[in-house]
């Protein structure tokens, strides 16, 4: 258990030390550590009687989302055994080790490791091994010691290691069925008739007569790579130096795959377990060493706090989280290749240094309304987009360069004719005569959107003045649909 106070208690001569949250109206325990343990307190126990039994206990706030955090903070340290970490609130964690025993000469040297690691940060760790996470899970809480034979120990654990609710476990243990062999030698569905359904779904599970599935922190990555080392590096430039050997491995597994990477992320795991993450994206699919090099480094270099080593680490993995399709480019035959790499990489470096939503780009958006066809998306966004209809060569642009949201009102206006363009108009005090008008181009409302108002048309012309300043203009609404349509100025054309 954490509190919102930094204090650690993992015994000793210290005083008892309990955690409290309020029930209802009483106060009870939450959590104890091991002189409180020790002394006869009980999670659930009410404050008062606590104080009753032990007067020198010590009592602190329980803070459930403080506990999480700090769960999750050692879930991501046990990545460096296993990419499939799961939590399992309010005080366990899973590890899916298929696999991954290797490199520590046997699942016994891991779990050793683990609680070493563990033990180092205050954490006393109790673990089990088991077929299913359900089993492992159950003879982690309630066996005392590693048993050699799965099935009998999962026998003798009393019932609560079923993990039901209070009352189906309390209604089991009056039936005279006290532990899961009890349990699991009566026939399943009159178990499942009498006690529930998910009281025979308990049992399958956790003998793996039915599917137990581990739902993991992260998912595995499609490419990942690492490094461990004997005795921990300390140094920064080491590290990085690490990184690039990796990124160039990354590189050559995914050249053999016909893919470039979009996002990655590095995770360096100190000796103390704290893992720090570095996360970098690019525009297009790449698998240059060179340029993941440079993006890394302006990405240390954009922290606010830097990289501290601390006593070292022990272990560095690359992994490549996105990765795309990425063939051979064609080279131009006078050499050299187009200009839209240079800005891939500067859109890449500047998004890296200046954070991915500070750099951003347009994309047409499927809907005919002006102002409503375009989004700002960040320029290393992976979202495919469509692309605009290009223009005919010779043709003026169809929309201008910068649009008015929302558009400015005409003051005044005088046209020919009603439905045709304006001869004259008044803007931000300004008269402007017009000397050459096109349009009308008529857009009509999205009438899917709203049923319950009618939206008028728009008529848009491009029309430019004496000076040659052209502008976007449109007439809201027809002069059958309203008596007096309105003019407004949209945008302005190069």
């Amino acid at each position: 258990m954490r509190s919102t106070r930094p204090h650690l208690f993992v015994g000793g001569d210290a005083n008892p030390v309990a955690f409290v949250h309020r029930v209802g109206n009483a106060v009870r325990l939450a959590g104890l550590d091991m002189t409180a343990t020790a002394m006869g307190l009980t999670p659930g126990l009410t404050l008062a009687d606590a104080r009753a039994r032990v007067p020198e206990l010590e009592v602190f706030e329980y803070d459930a989302y403080a506990d999480l955090d700090w769960l999750e903070t050692l879930a991501d340290s046990c990545a460096r055994y296993t990419p499939s970490v799961a939590v399992d609130p309010p005080q366990g964690l899973v590890l899916d080790i298929a696999g991954c025993t290797h490199a520590f000469d046997g699942e016994r040297r891991l779990a050793a490791d683990v609680e070493a690691r563990m033990a180092r940060r205050g954490v006393l760790a109790r673990h089990a091994f088991g077929d299913t996470p359900d089993a492992a899970r159950a003879l982690a809480r309630f066996a005392g010691a590693p048993a050699p034979d799965e099935q009998r120990a999962l026998k003798r654990l009393p019932v609560a290691a079923l993990g039901l609710d209070g009352d189906a476990t309390e209604a089991l243990v009056r039936a005279g069925l006290k532990t899961v062999g009890d349990v699991a030698q009566r026939p399943l569905a009159g178990i499942a008739a009498r006690f529930g359904g998910d009281a025979a779904t308990r049992v399958r599970r956790l003998f793996g007569q039915a599917e137990s599935p581990l739902t993991p922190r992260r998912v595995a990555s499609p490419i990942g790579v690492e490094r461990r080392f004997a005795e921990p590096i300390a140094r920064t430039q080491h590290a990085l130096s690490v990184l690039a050997e990796l990124t160039a491995e990354a590189a050559v597994f995914l050249e053999r795959r016909h893919e470039g990477g979009r996002r990655f992320e590095a995770r360096l795991f100190r000796a103390d377990g704290l893992v720090q993450s570095l996360r970098v994206e690019t525009g297009r699919p790449t698998r240059d060493p060179d340029v993941l090099d440079r993006l890394f480094r302006e990405r240390i270099d954009a922290l606010a706090d830097p990289l501290d080593p601390g006593f070292g680490y022990d272990m560095i993995r690359l992994d490549v989280v996105a990765a795309e399709r990425l063939d051979a480019s064609q080279l131009k035959l006078e050499g050299g290749e187009a200009s839209v790499p240079a800005v891939d990489a500067l859109v890449d470096r500047l998004s890296t240094r200046l954070g991915r939503t500070r750099v951003r780009r347009f994309a047409p958006r499927d809907s005919h309304i002006p102002e409503q066809a375009e989004l700002m998306l960040p320029a290393s966004d992976t979202k495919p987009v469509a692309a605009w209809k290009p223009v005919e060569p010779g043709e003026p642009p169809a929309r201008p360069i910068y649009l008015f949201d929302p558009p400015q009102p005409i003051d005044s206006i005088a046209a020919e004719t009603p439905d045709g363009p304006p001869a004259r108009f008044r803007w931000r005090k300004s008269v402007h005569d017009v000397m050459c008008a096109e349009g009308p181009e008529r857009i009509v409302g999205e009438w899917w959107r709203r049923h319950d108002v009618d939206v008028p048309t728009r008529d848009y012309f491009r029309v430019e003045d004496r000076r040659g300043r052209r502008f976007w203009i449109f007439r809201h609404g027809l002069y059958t649909e309203t008596e007096s349509p309105r003019w407004y100025l949209h945008g302005l054309f190069a």
